[in-house]
């Protein structure tokens, strides 16, 4: 295994809306070499939720073992929960 490959964490998010829709799970890979939005849209909802406004609206998620690229455009204002699953590899 690359040395880069050892610190991919591989994060499964499933986002609550209001009247208990969910989008997801989406799947997306990060590591310092390959960077995803899967991590700032945990931490700007995290902002959000203490009272800073929302700034940004639109997050790609990567899923580097699927090849696939997810674009999640959200105003926040609607979301009630944000599930965020990491597989942490040793």
């Amino acid at each position: 295994m690359k040395q880069e490959d050892q610190a991919l964490t591989n994060h499964e998010i499933t986002i609550c809306l209001q009247g208990g829709a969910k989008l997801g799970p989406f799947r997306g890979t990060w590591s310092k070499e390959s960077k995803s939005d899967i991590r700032e849209l945990s931490k700007d909802y995290d902002a959000f939720l203490q009272g800073s406004p929302q700034t940004r609206f639109k997050y790609h998620l990567h899923d580097r073992d699927k090849h696939l690229s997810h674009t999640l455009i959200l105003r926040f204002d609607h979301v009630t929960a944000i599930y965020d699953e990491v597989v942490l590899r040793h």
